[in-house]
């Protein structure tokens, strides 16, 4: 399917800062303090909230902020038939910061049934107004990378062929749930493309014994399993990230090492693309993306401090963009979520909406 592009030139990723009241009502309930009805509650009103907030930008895509979860991962994972969430050894090590030590593993036959986040979307879609509501949810890759092999039982899974199968047709009843659910618009969020562009990143796999090569036509594939046979009129969306916790992150790298396989041959209808930094690389990449099908979102708006972006610098990169792919492919966002963790990014709420109506704006004035 071909976006309406000109309804979404001005595009947001998914997570927001976490309101007071959501952090206050979330210890109450780890306490006991509160029921999960009155968590929800508190939830349901902070999401309509955060809709109108988004809406008053300027936005015609909006999301729940990822407000009922802790994770933009873990969460999503955890309602998967066949896995479970556990206390690691340690967290996941960012530049200078660790995350708290959850992780998951596969311990039964993959599936996807009756998820808590079909609901979750189900209460977004009914207060999204005249807005798209987009749903988000981890990549299939982000499941098997962290962990690999030995986060999958080898006693359900001998051979991983069949894992990636079930991985996929899993992927595959979740969209098809969701889109039942009324969803016309799912991202799928993935930081293992990015990994696999840093030169730091695939020392570590290849130390783990695995060819970052080979895992890299390996995601390609489950993916476009994943979306064989979606609907003509739903979008779905690729956000490739870098790391984004408190501010921090993990890969740096240009594109260039997966651009082929990735924008060439994956069928996804929009790349989000972390683009605020020099650790992105240059344009040159997107001279992959397919012309007329697939749209760019440039992630030109940093989410990791709350200064402003210079209006015309960040034109004038879209103009640099537009010599490898044509402008009408071309969309603006922050380059991530402004909390894809509970704990948020270092900047205010304030701050949050000045970087949102700076990308409508911009995406005004160019488009």
């Amino acid at each position: 399917m071909q976006r309406d592009s000109a309804q979404y030139r001005a595009e947001v990723v998914g997570s927001f800062l976490r309101p007071a009241a959501i952090k206050k009502a979330r210890e109450q309930f780890q306490n006991g303090e509160i029921s999960a009805e009155e968590l929800r509650h508190t939830e349901d009103k902070a999401i309509r909230d955060v809709v109108e907030y988004q809406r008053a930008c300027g936005l015609k895509v909006v999301t729940d902020g990822e407000f009922r979860r802790a994770w933009w991962h873990f969460d999503f994972f955890d309602g998967l038939e066949g896995v479970e969430l556990y206390e690691a050894e340690q967290g996941i090590q960012f530049n200078g910061v660790q995350t708290k030590a959850h992780s998951v593993r596969v311990t039964g036959k993959l599936g996807f049934g009756q998820h808590p986040m079909l609901e979750d979307f189900r209460y977004l879609n009914s207060i999204s107004g005249d807005a798209m509501a987009k749903m988000t949810i981890p990549s299939p890759s982000v499941l098997h990378f962290r962990g690999g092999r030995k986060a999958i039982d080898a006693t359900v899974y001998p051979d991983l062929n069949t894992y990636f199968d079930d991985l996929a047709q899993t992927y595959r009843d979740a969209i098809q749930a969701f889109y039942n659910a009324g969803c016309r618009y799912l991202q799928l969020d993935d930081t293992v493309w990015a990994y696999l562009c840093s030169e730091d990143q695939k020392a570590q796999i290849r130390e783990r014994g695995e060819d970052p090569e080979e895992l890299a036509h390996i995601y390609a594939q489950v993916l476009n399993k994943a979306l064989e046979g979606k609907p003509e009129d739903l979008t779905i969306g690729l956000h490739v990230c870098r790391g984004n916790f408190r501010s921090t992150w993990i890969s740096e790298g240009g594109y260039e090492p997966v651009a082929e396989i990735l924008f060439g041959s994956v069928n996804i209808d929009a790349f989000f693309l972390e683009y605020d930094n020099e650790r992105a690389g240059g344009f040159e990449p997107l001279r992959f993306i397919k012309p007329g099908r697939q749209q760019v979102v440039l992630g030109l708006i940093t989410t990791k401090t709350g200064e402003l972006e210079d209006p015309q610098t960040v034109k004038k990169r879209i103009a640099e963009a537009a010599q490898f792919v044509s402008p009408d492919q071309i969309c603006l966002s922050p380059q991530c979520g402004f909390a894809s963790t509970e704990e948020g990014n270092s900047l205010s709420e304030a701050q949050q909406w000045e970087k949102l109506r700076l990308v409508v704006d911009i995406a005004k004035e160019v488009w």
